[in-house]
């Protein structure tokens, strides 16, 4: 069973002309057009498939600073204040809740780690409290086990990945943007060295800027042109169970399972750190850059099978525009969910919550994160292709600060003072190294 996903009605017809074009219809692509829009520009959000159709669809739904890179806890900052305007500003119901995000462990080291994180959320104006033992066992009283210790982030929230991003893309339209589905983007015309035109399947938009918010496609897009943007995805693996007695949190984490409460009342389930590494030619491209983060992380890794070959995200063909390219051939990545993650992340629930065997389990499903060496989003105009904004590489990070990652880039595009320092993002950094540099959390 694919993810829950609202669809989206397009827009009639394609514009010949744009102020800005958006390539990719998920999260981060929905709200940068919908603050475009805002700004008074012309704005054509452009997807392959479906508004949301892929990881926007598929993530557990956290909207968090908690544990955040320093480089992205500004943005994370902005973008709960944000989430909370957008829903004011525009009636969308996105599912967008501070119900706060509970952690809970029996590991000293990670307990210790949180602490730490603590003290430096504090010199950022961010509030978390440490759980003492007996604090985190009352709060995790609906396992069957007592805790260590844990946090608690009273500010933090969760909002519907199904309903989000298609609530983003109707606020566009009701500025007058337009959105073009089941409509890939071919390539990019240029004049005098700067891009100046969208090539889609059904015609082409003039325009002096586009946004490449392509998620995982986006470095095969890239090689098109020469621009190198290391990227790696990883399939990760979910499940879901219905609704029943309310008597868990809105959204939990610990080692042993993680689940975030949906709109229907039922829970999205997962472990966190179970993801799968699909090798491919694009893979096998960038691995060296990619060793600081693997070596980091391998514990939370593992090889994974031909999934990425199928899906076809991570080729390093070069694609004529006059022809379908790989994109069309594969509307929307749905790549099949690792079925021992499934019964693995099923049976850990069980154990550490029995009363969930009430509940019915609803579906399964996977999804490609697309992740940079350092594990921080490319956000910025690539050297290469004057008038072409990188937007892609959010590491997993992306559904909770799209609209911070949004607004910045409406600002980077429309020349106006930026939410936050937008230089920690900018493409260039991809030039160096990561070792030193890979995201903590």
């Amino acid at each position: 069973m694919p993810a829950p996903l609202t669809l989206v009605d397009s827009s009639p017809a394609l514009p010949d002309i744009a102020d800005v074009v958006v390539i990719g219809g998920g999260i981060v692509g929905c709200f940068t057009a919908y603050y475009l829009a805002k700004r008074g520009l012309k704005v054509a959000l452009v997807e392959k498939g479906r508004v949301g159709g892929e990881q926007s669809s598929r993530n557990w739904g956290w909207c968090r600073q908690q544990n955040r890179d320093a480089r992205e806890l500004p943005m994370a900052t902005k973008s709960l204040d944000l989430w909370e305007q957008f829903a004011a500003d525009t009636g969308e119901a996105t599912g967008f809740s501070r119900c706060g995000l509970l952690y809970l462990s029996d590991n000293e080291a990670e307990i210790e780690g949180w602490a730490r994180w603590r003290d430096f959320a504090r010199t950022a104006g961010v509030t978390t409290h440490m759980l003492s033992s007996a604090e985190a066992s009352e709060r995790g009283r609906f396992s069957n086990k007592p805790w260590k210790g844990g946090v608690f982030s009273p500010t933090d929230g969760t909002a519907d990945p199904s309903r989000a991003a298609p609530a983003a893309a109707r606020a566009l339209m009701a500025l007058g943007g337009t959105v073009h589905q089941n409509c890939a983007v071919r390539g990019l015309e240029t004049e005098g060295g700067r891009l100046s035109a969208v090539v889609t399947e059904r015609g082409t938009i003039r325009t002096r800027i586009a946004v490449l918010s392509a998620g995982a496609w986006a470095s095969s897009f890239c090689n098109q042109y020469g621009i190198r943007f290391p990227q790696a995805t990883i399939r990760q693996t979910v499940m879901a169970v219905g609704p029943g007695e309310d008597i868990f949190p809105a959204a939990m984490h610990s080692e042993y399972i993680s689940m975030t409460r949906r709109g229907d009342g039922g829970y999205t389930l997962s472990i966190s750190g179970s993801g799968k590494v699909d090798p491919t030619p694009q893979f096998l491209r960038f691995s060296t850059q990619f060793l600081p983060m693997f070596l980091r992380r391998w514990r939370k890794l593992s090889p994974g099978g031909l999934e990425g070959v199928r899906s076809g995200h991570e080729r390093l063909v070069r694609w004529r525009l006059d022809r379908p390219t790989p994109m069309e051939a594969m509307r929307i990545l749905d790549p099949k969910p690792d079925r021992a993650a499934v019964a693995r992340t099923h049976a850990r629930a069980l154990a550490l919550m029995p009363r969930l065997s009430e509940r019915v389990v609803t579906g399964a499903w996977a999804g490609y994160v697309d992740s940079t060496p350092d594990g921080v989003p490319g956000i910025g105009e690539v050297d290469e292709l004057p008038g072409l904004i990188l937007a892609a590489g959010f590491s997993g990070h992306g559904f909770g600060i799209g609209p911070g990652a949004g607004h910045l880039i409406a600002d980077i595009v429309s020349g106006t003072a930026p939410i936050v320092d937008p230089k920690p993002y900018h493409p260039n950094r991809f030039r160096d190294s990561a070792w030193g540099k890979v995201a903590e959390f």
